[in-house]
């Protein structure tokens, strides 16, 4: 039976997927009566990291402060630049100020939407200490030219990794190929907590030590304080609850691609921009969005049709209100994309009567059959 509305995201239905699991967890971490950094967090740091082919794992309260305590554990903040793409969610804008450090736009690849090379260097100045690309929408960004950047004007690569849980290049998963690579767990995350929470991984020891002591108020032991940090500590309860997630990702990443690939297919001859994969790359599809010259009258027939669809992003970071000053090149494919892209519904539990509801609906208002 054809659905009468498709959401673009149900995460009930997910819960409904590990409901004994998760039970019997928070039942167990009830019992233990451990709340803040115990086992579960210490587990789930040696998981991820080793997922993600790296030797630690730190974790921390949100994507955001990952990517604040990365920096700061790096000793870049006041006067120190970091390089990062002008179309990405603004929270990794406004980590990298949090930071202390003024954040500078770099233009995107047009096909990929990631962090653009080449616009890259045209920005390095002697004040550049960090390049931060953004494995945007669950694509790996061209992290081998990104790597040649940093390695030969001698800069930090961080990646923020919120939206590419798995994700791949050439058989290195993301996180593994910069300093540190910082993930969000957001609840709609490809792997997401239930509430706030986030990590860094790193092959870094001397890096793992800084963090942890900065999540912890800059505590070297209970009653000593090393240095002035925050609180920004993962709860065991979460830590918990992903370790069970985690160990589906490989699943739920597999489910994704397999209905890109139908969206795909079955769009492949419509004018629109599809987020097809270059060669050794392994997307994982967080967010699946096509582009149109003509995306705001698309939107407007799938939510007639029931189709529930999102922007991301409507207005390039650089454009936003407390970055609008700052002067900079301008960042036109950018701009262009917030403009044309328009993000379908696609998530594990997306059914089938769903995802064929979606593709009639966008072939109907391009008069396809």
């Amino acid at each position: 039976m054809k659905p009468t509305r498709v959401p673009f995201l149900d995460l009930t239905r997910q819960d409904r997927e590990l409901r004994e699991e998760l039970c019997g967890a928070f039942n167990s971490f009830l019992q233990r009566g451990r709340h803040i950094l115990g086992p579960e967090v210490e587990s789930l740091e040696a998981e991820l990291a080793a997922f993600c082919g790296v030797e630690h794992g730190v974790g921390v309260a949100s994507g955001t402060d990952a990517l604040i305590l990365t920096l700061r554990a790096l000793g870049i903040g006041e006067g120190d630049e970091v390089i990062l793409p002008a179309f990405t969610a603004p929270p990794t804008a406004v980590a990298v100020t949090l930071s202390g450090a003024v954040p500078v736009f770099a233009d995107v690849d047009p096909h990929t939407l990631t962090l653009d090379p080449a616009s890259v260097a045209e920005r390095i100045t002697h004040r550049t200490r960090c390049l931060l690309p953004v494995h945007l929408y669950g694509r790996p960004a061209d992290m081998a030219a990104l790597g040649r950047l940093a390695r030969q004007h001698g800069l930090h690569l961080v990646e923020d990794c919120a939206q590419s849980h798995g994700a791949a290049l050439d058989g290195r998963i993301t996180g593994s190929f910069g300093t540190a690579g910082c993930f969000s767990f957001y609840p709609t995350k490809n792997l997401g907590a239930y509430g706030d929470g986030g990590m860094v991984v790193t092959s870094s020891g001397e890096l793992a030590q800084e963090l942890r002591c900065l999540r912890d108020y800059g505590r070297v032991d209970r009653d000593l304080l090393g240095k002035v940090g925050t609180n920004s500590r993962l709860d065991e309860l979460q830590a918990a609850l992903l370790r069970i997630k985690l160990r589906r990702l490989p699943e739920w990443n597999r489910r994704r691609r397999e209905l890109a690939r139908i969206y795909l297919d079955a769009l492949s001859d419509l004018p629109l921009g599809l987020p097809e994969c270059r060669e050794g790359e392994e997307h994982v599809y967080h967010i699946f969005a096509v582009t149109s010259e003509r995306r705001d009258e698309l939107r407007r027939h799938l939510e007639l049709e029931g189709v529930e669809t999102v922007v991301h992003y409507p207005l390039p970071v650089h454009l936003q209100p407390p970055f609008r000053s700052r002067p900079g090149p301008p960042c036109p494919v950018a701009e262009e994309a917030s403009r044309r892209v328009l993000s379908l519904p696609l998530y594990p539990h997306l059914t089938t009567e769903e995802q064929e509801t979606v593709i009639e609906a966008v072939r109907s208002f391009f008069g396809a059959s």
